[in-house]
């Protein structure tokens, strides 16, 4: 029998990749705040708004799940400066609440969170390095992971740099599809060159997220990219890559722009942990980048 797997925040575009990839090995219950997408074979998938806890207690009874990979967050930086209470129960009241259930029922948990739990002043920050919140997304999760590591000792903090991919099930906040739909239209784009991170592909974070689901790793993991660069070399060399003008990509300064909540400066990861215990690859951008581009061609033969 499949093992079972929950996955909140189906819908988005890492728990999609996560359920995509999942399908055939384990026996998938994904959960949607928003209506879900079109079912297809090899997983289930239901709305559920993760803040109802009677809700939430009774699928987790009836799921009775082996692993809980928990993807599902408020993750828009401004929105969350703006609703801290919101941000607060949706980031760190969900957050607790599962990890209740899975502490009551020895499930391994993978929590979602975040590079930017740095303050961005060093980079390349390691798993033991403190985190210092810059916003208040970042405190929710800051606070969200020591919840998770103090309730159940057997879960995993998986720290996400930024993530480049495209949706492969459901549809999320992917940078690089609206940059794509952007430069199709011939319509400049702009990045920040003052961020500096090592960015990931949502492909390589599906495969790792599963491995550290069936594994005995419990602790913090950075999953990052191999390649340290800011956002708007990154963009450069993405549209280069797929065809476009790299003059259509402007550089601007994401903390000098007003009414944003700040933003750390150089929030990159060292991923030797996560390469020295995972046999799911770290890769470059443009390895993530190709790899990317493969799955979607061949989710869309499907």
């Amino acid at each position: 029998m499949a093992r079972r797997l929950m996955v909140t925040g189906y819908g988005g575009f890492v728990a999609g990749s996560v359920v995509w990839q999942a399908r055939g090995n384990w026996d998938v219950e994904a959960l949607s705040l928003i209506e879900p997408p079109q079912e297809r074979p090899g997983f289930r998938c239901r709305q559920l708004d993760l803040c109802d806890e009677a809700a939430l207690d009774a699928i987790f009874e009836q799921v009775n799940p082996d692993a809980v990979i928990h993807t599902a967050a408020l993750a828009d930086i401004d929105y969350c400066e703006a609703h801290q209470e919101e941000a607060e129960r949706v980031n760190v009241g969900v957050t607790r609440a599962l990890a209740r259930l899975c502490a009551s029922r020895g499930t391994k948990l993978i929590f979602c969170s975040t590079d930017t739990v740095f303050d961005g002043t060093k980079g390349m920050y390691a798993e033991d390095d403190a985190p210092r919140a810059v916003n208040f997304y970042a405190s929710t999760k800051i606070r969200a992971e020591s919840l998770v590591r103090e309730l159940v000792p057997n879960s995993v903090v998986a720290r996400l740099s930024l993530v480049m991919g495209l949706p492969v099930l459901g549809s999320g906040n992917s940078f690089l599809a609206k940059m794509v739909s952007a430069l199709e239209a011939h319509k400049p784009v702009t990045f920040p060159a003052n961020e500096v991170r090592t960015p990931v592909d949502v492909i390589t974070l599906g495969a790792a997220f599963l491995e550290l689901a069936r594994s005995d790793f419990a602790g913090v993991m950075h999953l990052a990219g191999n390649t340290r660069l800011n956002r708007y070399d990154m963009a450069c060399q993405i549209a280069e890559r797929l065809g476009y003008s790299r003059d259509l990509v402007r550089a601007c300064d994401s903390n000098a722009m007003a009414g944003r909540a700040p933003r750390p400066n150089d929030a990159s990861l060292d991923n030797t942990r996560a390469r020295s215990l995972l046999e799911t690859p770290m890769r470059t951008l443009m390895d993530g980048l190709n790899l990317v581009l493969e799955a979607k061609e061949a989710q869309s033969n499907e």
